[in-house]
């Protein structure tokens, strides 16, 4: 199903605190996150064996013991460390929750909901693919596919709410060069941050030639399984698990769970999308993934469930040789001054991630050109560790992540650092990051305190024997 989705290293104090800074919001939602999973294969456990009390009171807002020991059960046995005594350190988080959640009800914050109902299905497609089918994610549950779905929708729609009210509280906290500079000149010289070595890269890429006789193998293959599909002596399923090369799908029979059309590649999107008939098979359908055959399972407006078997040609060693070769003169003549490396990229390099941007390969996770060495496919990683400024690689082989397919390719080191402590002149981006996280953390902790003041706030005695990361609780 992958396949198919459009879908500072120190242990210095003030590393870790950069880490942890870009990493705020999600921190005040995880033990949210918990939450629904507790209610959903633990909640009828707790009410068989917990007599239910209100513990805390927020406002107009009561938490109870059972929501507590629900998500305690599930944190133990999910093996989610919980920093903290879990009866101090879960109730506070739920009732942060209920803080913001009141806040954005007085500021009519709202949510898509298709939004929302894309990532309940995209969660419990997860779910379907790690537990193995969807029966055995509701006896896992112990709750039916429609009442889970029902459960993530409230947690995730609080769970957007939270997110765009924090984003709503801190959006004008912006900074300018001067703050960061005067930030930065103000941190002691043992406290500025190590930044790991990076390096950018171009790179020219195509795939070798597949020969018609694979492609009419494969064609022909996936025909022969629809037909006997379609006469009733073979489940499509069956032979999904069995050929399928998408072996997420392939595990539960090649069924991809609730997509919208957006989240499928286009071509495979259209075929989908016109299937009417549950008992019948679509046509073979190429993509850059390669080619499949379909059947639709259900559909609910604007999203369908459907199965795929996938199958890839197989390129010979004939052919990557020939690709090799062809790499290899095109590299030379760029060696030569007689082609540029953009230039090599605008006519032979078939890399759609990187063919507009003069080859230059974009990190997926941090949304800019640098790479740490770990974060580069192991290929390219091996090859460029020992490469300098501005040289050239030799043709090789390697897994392209998005098709994974094999490709030929060369690659070009546009830059490289090495370990260094920060520097305004060239980690200013990470600086000005970190300086305007810190600032938003700083002020949501004071919206907290100063929201505590304003709000009825009651503990059971019984609870109140904690040492809150928030200690205006009790008044």
């Amino acid at each position: 199903m992958k396949q198919l989705v459009s879908l500072v290293k120190s242990n210095h104090p003030i590393n870790n605190l950069f880490l942890n800074v870009n990493k705020f919001f999600m921190k005040k939602m995880s033990l949210l996150f918990l939450l629904i999973l507790s209610i959903a294969s633990l909640k009828m456990l707790a009410q068989n064996n917990i007599v239910d009390e209100v513990i805390w009171v927020v406002g107009d807002e009561s938490i109870l013991r059972s929501e507590v020991e629900e998500q305690k059960l599930r944190a133990q046995y999910e093996g989610t460390p919980i920093q903290g005594d879990p009866n101090c350190v879960i109730p506070e988080q739920i009732a942060i929750q209920k803080l913001y959640l009141h806040q954005a009800t007085l500021d009519s914050v709202v949510v898509s909901e298709t939004s929302v109902m894309s990532q309940v299905e995209t969660r419990l497609n997860y779910f379907i693919s790690q537990i193995g089918s969807k029966e055995k994610m509701e006896e896992y549950f112990r709750k039916k596919t429609i009442d889970l779905r029902e459960d993530l929708r409230d947690m995730i729609r609080n769970q957007q709410i939270i997110q765009q009210m924090q984003q709503k509280l801190v959006g004008n906290l912006n900074s300018t060069p001067a703050d960061v500079r005067r930030f930065f000149n103000q941190l002691p010289v043992d406290s500025i941050p190590t930044v790991p070595a990076e390096v950018e890269l171009q790179i020219v890429s195509f795939e070798p030639t597949v020969p018609i006789e694979e492609t009419n193998r494969i064609k022909e293959r996936l025909r022969d399984f629809s037909e006997r599909i379609t006469s009733g002596t073979c489940d499509f399923s069956v032979l999904a698990r069995l050929y399928s090369e998408d072996t997420e799908s392939a595990k539960r029979g090649g069924e991809l769970g609730f997509m919208g059309r957006g989240q499928l590649v286009p071509e495979f999107s259209s075929a989908a999308f016109n299937l009417i008939d549950t008992k019948k098979v679509s046509r073979v359908v190429q993509t850059e993934f390669g080619f499949h055959i379909i059947q639709l399972i259900e559909k609910r407006g604007d999203r369908i469930n459907c199965r795929h078997i996938l199958l890839k040609p197989r390129v010979s060693t004939e052919e990557k040789n020939k690709a090799v070769l062809k790499l290899d003169t095109i590299s030379n003549l760029i060696r030569e001054n007689k082609l540029t490396f953009e230039q090599a990229v605008m006519n032979f390099s078939q890399d759609k991630n990187t063919a507009m941007n003069a080859g230059l390969m974009l990190n997926e996770k941090t949304g800019n050109s640098k790479f740490e060495y770990q974060d580069l496919p192991p290929e390219v990683a091996k090859i460029v560790y020992e490469m300098n400024v501005g040289e050239i690689s030799k043709p090789f082989t390697m897994i392209n992540q998005s098709t994974n397919k094999d490709v030929v390719a060369v690659v070009k080191v546009k830059s490289k650092v090495d370990n260094h402590k920060a520097n305004l002149t060239d980690d200013y981006q990470m600086l000005k990051n970190f300086y305007e996280n810190k600032n938003k953390q700083e002020f949501l902790n004071n919206w907290i305190i100063k929201k505590q003041k304003e709000t009825y706030i009651s503990i059971d005695p019984a609870w109140q024997k904690c040492k809150f990361q928030y200690p205006g609780w009790i008044k």
